[in-house]
């Protein structure tokens, strides 16, 4: 499954589809942002 940025998927650990940076969110209300490394607005889990 894919998640977007803006989504508020729930904690755990994303993986952006086209670098492989990973970002963490440690909180239920936290927002998924553009990748870090390439902007990139799409994640894996």
């Amino acid at each position: 499954m894919a998640y977007k940025t803006g989504e508020k998927p729930g904690k755990g650990t994303y993986v952006c589809t086209d670098c492989n940076q990973i970002v963490v969110l440690n909180d239920v209300t936290d927002t998924l942002p553009p990748c870090p490394r390439c902007s990139n607005t799409t994640y894996t889990k």
